[in-house]
């Protein structure tokens, strides 16, 4: 039967979807650290409402309300759209190249999220799991030219179909110390660097793009590095 913590927890996941619309009322400002600060809360809501649905056992409680497709709807709108609405206004890039930039994010993306292959054996992302949030936070911190930043775009969004693997921040299973430390340290890195109005200092920096390093290539490393098991023959 369905209880009041069963729904609190779907009107959690739901949240994001408010989060979602402070975001974009912040980008068509042009009110970036605004924007950031949105998309940081709907992440966050993103990072709990999974264990507490899993712990509750909403799935089992409310058959008929499908949770999963709940949280993918608001996930594209936070991890994609919002960050592909801000690559195209911001400027990271000249207008010609921010448009298409955005674009491509935002339909890459939309194919990413209907792919059922995603998710491997080891809780990790085949393929480059559409993150853009993360993606277009670090670029408007660091600035980079704008043929830096198109180039990161195009890699990524040819990375989405590839059998590269990317962890799981919370869920990988090996190295999973290490990396949910990286992962707490990223996000404390982000927290100074929006308290900074993007604009951070050298160690901030430093920090923030050690961090997005080992997030980025982890995933790849303990691809490399998986034990196999012979095969009968």
């Amino acid at each position: 039967m369905p209880t009041t913590k069963t729904w609190a927890v779907h009107l959690l996941t739901a949240s994001g979807a408010g989060f979602a619309m402070l975001a974009a009322l912040a980008v068509m400002r042009g009110a970036w650290v605004e924007a950031f600060i949105w998309l940081g809360a709907a992440l966050f809501v993103d990072a709990v409402d999974g264990p507490l649905a899993r712990g509750f056992r909403v799935g089992e409680r409310v058959p008929w309300f499908d949770g999963a497709i709940l949280d993918m709807v608001i996930d594209y709108t936070t991890y994609v759209f919002i960050p592909a609405l801000i690559l195209a206004r911001s400027d990271l890039m000249p207008p010609s190249l921010a448009a298409p930039a955005g674009i491509l994010v935002a339909v890459i993306g939309a194919l990413y999220f209907a792919d059922t292959r995603m998710k491997t054996r080891e809780y990790g992302f085949r393929g480059f799991p559409a993150v853009w949030n993360m993606v277009v936070f670090v670029l408007m911190v660091f600035a980079p030219s704008p043929i830096f930043s198109v180039v990161v775009i195009v890699a990524l969004a040819a990375l989405t179909f590839s059998p590269v693997e990317f962890v799981h921040p919370v869920r990988v299973k090996r190295l999973r110390p290490l990396t949910l430390a990286v992962t707490l340290a990223w996000s404390i890195f982000s927290l100074l660097a929006v308290f900074a109005q993007l604009r951070p200092n050298q160690l901030v920096l430093a920090g923030l793009g050690l961090t997005t390093i080992y997030l980025t290539f982890i995933g790849a490393v303990l691809q490399a590095t998986r034990f196999r098991l012979p095969q009968k023959t």
